[in-house]
């Protein structure tokens, strides 16, 4: 008699997406009622996401209509989630492949994914984010949710920025984008990520030192570009953000007198709002108001077969760790000054 194969579940987290233009606005509500987000008092945070849904409402929706009215965000991470069960079930076939895609503002919400993993009834379960880089508002809250969820957890792979194959999966990607376009010549190579308020940095979140991390480690395999410039998008509300902005970014290049930019997005592995609107349109049209001759936009990593090879990588060293060591992430990367990272924590609370 065959011996039962152990059920392993691959939990993958993003920030999720309205189905359609009805779900726009509850979406937007569910993100701006985030503490990581808003962290203001109950009552108040809960106000103004009210006010701060109703009034982007209009705007957004009109957005999403771009991409046939809603965020393309769960197919495309159940496509990687299809594609990881693939080569795990294939480099692991003593074990039986669950991964599930968690959604953190939309459905599937990470509290019914919680309760339908723990009906799977895994034997492991890793806890894996599709956020690169750490921070308190994308990865922390993830988990937290989870953890409020009562979803199992027996190992966790807290951040990636400078994992090998993720980074080849950049470069690789990086160069065949600029081989298509014709290798332009006098180029800057700009890698844009999500911004964040500098008080959160401020704070300890290690978000911002994380991109410049993987951009750092990135940038020997690509030679080809001695001019790079990391920028940071999607700023919204009054406080300050991490700069520079890309829109910023963008007119600086022509002011240096250079014709054209490749447009990385070093943090966002799947193709979303901020790729397919932000990236494409609106800061493409500011690149040719200002008289670039190039502006290209390198893809979202989504189901490249070594991105994916690298999340099946980080699945296997995972759980390769010792469970009883918690939090689960693997040796800590960050510096001491950034007390927000899950790692330097648990140094703290155990000295």
């Amino acid at each position: 008699m065959d011996k039962p194969r152990r059920k392993l579940a691959v939990i993958l987290f993003n920030l999720g997406g309205p189905d359609g233009q009805k779900d726009v606005r509850p979406f937007l509500r569910n993100l701006f009622r985030d503490p990581a987000i808003i962290r203001a008092p109950g009552l108040i945070r809960e106000a103004l996401a009210l006010l701060i849904s109703t009034t982007r409402a209009k705007e957004a929706k009109a957005n999403y209509a771009k991409m046939g009215g809603g965020s393309p965000l769960l197919p495309e991470t159940r496509k990687q989630a299809e594609a990881l069960k693939t080569v795990l079930e294939a480099e692991m076939p003593d074990w039986e492949i669950g991964v599930f895609p968690a959604m953190r503002y939309w459905h599937p919400l990470t509290e019914d994914v919680a309760a339908d993993v723990t009906a799977w009834d895994p034997d492991e379960c890793v806890l894996l984010p599709l956020y690169p880089q750490y921070s308190t508002t994308t990865t922390a809250s993830s988990f937290k949710r989870w953890r409020e969820s009562g979803g199992p957890e027996t190992r966790t792979v807290c951040c990636y920025p400078t994992e090998p194959a993720f980074l080849d999966a950049h470069a690789a990607l990086i160069r065949k984008t600029w081989e298509k376009a014709g290798r332009p010549e006098n180029v800057r190579l700009l890698f844009s990520a999500h911004g964040l308020p500098k008080k959160v940095i401020e704070d300890g979140d290690p978000y911002q030192w994380q991109v410049e991390e993987t951009v750092r480690a990135l940038m020997p395999q690509l030679p080809e570009f001695p001019d790079w410039e990391i920028c940071y998008q999607s700023r919204v509300g009054p406080l300050e953000w991490i700069g520079p902005a890309t829109d910023d970014a963008i007119r600086k290049t022509v002011a240096d007198g250079k014709d054209g930019i490749i447009l990385v997005p070093i943090a966002f592995v799947s193709e979303h709002i901020e790729t397919l609107v932000e990236l494409d349109e609106e800061y493409a049209e500011i690149a040719h108001e200002e008289g670039l001759s190039t502006y290209v936009r390198v893809p979202a990593l989504g189901q490249d077969p070594v991105y994916i090879e690298s999340l099946a990588s980080m699945v296997k060293t995972a759980l390769g760790r010792d469970a009883s060591v918690q939090p689960d992430c693997g040796q800590r990367i960050c510096p001491a000054e950034w007390g927000e990272c899950p790692c330097r924590k648990m140094e703290l609370e155990t000295t």
